[in-house]
């Protein structure tokens, strides 16, 4: 045991020597991610922190581009755990609901590039991650691209509708975060016509321990009545926004969710090339194979429209005009 400790603690010390060196500049850095917008010089630090401890650990007094890969990962989601043991019908759940997520981030316009798509989970509690990659700092959030981002929380929820004609819990998140920003528009912003550009509910007002025991709304059930119905419509409308969307880009999805499921993790080359590959289908108007089920190839034929297969009933709303064989 005592010889255990002491080799941990001999190569302890010489990642932390190695660290130190690479991050004083005494060895070569390959290159940094596409783009580190939104960085401050504290998550830069870190992030290159641990891309040295990564490099270190393979004994390499350089860092390459997969050590960044992996730290941005690490800094911006979470540590993956690969020994976490997932059943193969949750990790179908999570690659249409990333999947769903992936689409919109690609076909909204004020959404940033899709960097990487993952059904691992990670330390955050998360089945899987969709990362976008931000391509500038920006000081102001827009309307626009507030409700743009509400569609995105909601991708995965309608993915799983569409699919399985079922919902899980694991949109809880998406849900919670979706409310938040429809409301702040709504109380915060003044982003809401019909409720002005008031501020309601200062949450600065009161800020002892006590406070959400203690805390009076500053304004009237009528109003507060009025703020969840704004904040219930501007979800309900990004909802069929959303959902007409993914539907636009089934072809997608469903290439998406298989590539998961066979690699786990797709990068931004893979995820847009299947729009050209869509595009290219929709343009021929022939035959687009679907990746394998169950031992049996699904077809897309077009000027079709008959029942589909007996254990895939919910994908006739994905595929109108279509049959599945």
């Amino acid at each position: 045991m005592e010889r255990y400790d002491d080799g941990f603690a001999e190569e302890s010390q010489r990642i932390e020597r190695l660290v130190e060196e690479i991050i004083a500049g005494e060895h070569k850095i390959d290159k940094l991610p596409n783009s580190s917008a939104g960085f401050t010089g504290a998550e830069l630090e870190n992030l290159l922190n641990e891309a040295a401890i990564l490099a270190a650990k393979e004994d390499r007094q350089f860092l390459c581009q997969k050590d960044i890969q992996k730290a941005f990962i690490k800094v911006g989601i979470g540590t993956e755990k690969h020994s976490r043991v997932i059943s193969e019908k949750e990790k179908k759940i999570t690659a249409y609901h990333e999947a769903g997520h992936a689409i919109l981030f690609h076909v909204l316009e004020k959404m940033d590039p899709v960097y990487t798509i993952s059904i691992i989970p990670t330390g955050a509690g998360a089945a899987g991650y969709t990362m976008p990659l931000p391509n500038r700092d920006e000081m102001f959030n827009t309307r626009g691209k507030m409700l743009e981002n509400i569609e995105v929380c909601l991708g995965g929820r309608i993915a799983e509708e569409l699919i399985f004609d079922d919902i899980t819990t694991g949109a809880s998140e998406d849900i919670r975060r979706a409310t938040g920003i429809a409301k702040a528009m709504v109380t915060k912003y003044g982003m809401s016509a019909n409720m002005g550009m008031v501020t309601y509910g200062d949450e600065q007002d009161e800020v002892f321990i006590g406070r959400d025991l203690a805390h009076s709304r500053g304004f009237s059930e009528t109003t507060a009545a009025a703020i969840d119905r704004e904040v219930k419509e501007i979800i309900d409308e990004c909802y069929v926004k959303a959902k007409a969307s993914i539907q636009a880009h089934s072809y997608v999805l469903e290439h998406c969710a298989q590539l998961l499921l066979e690699k786990e993790k797709i990068g931004r080359t893979e995820f847009e090339k299947l729009f050209e590959e869509e595009k290219n289908a929709a343009a021929s108007g022939g035959i687009v194979q679907i990746p394998k089920r169950k031992n049996k190839s699904f077809f897309i034929c077009k000027k079709m429209n008959k029942k589909l297969h007996k254990k895939n009933p919910c994908l006739c709303t994905l595929f109108p005009g279509y049959m599945l064989l």
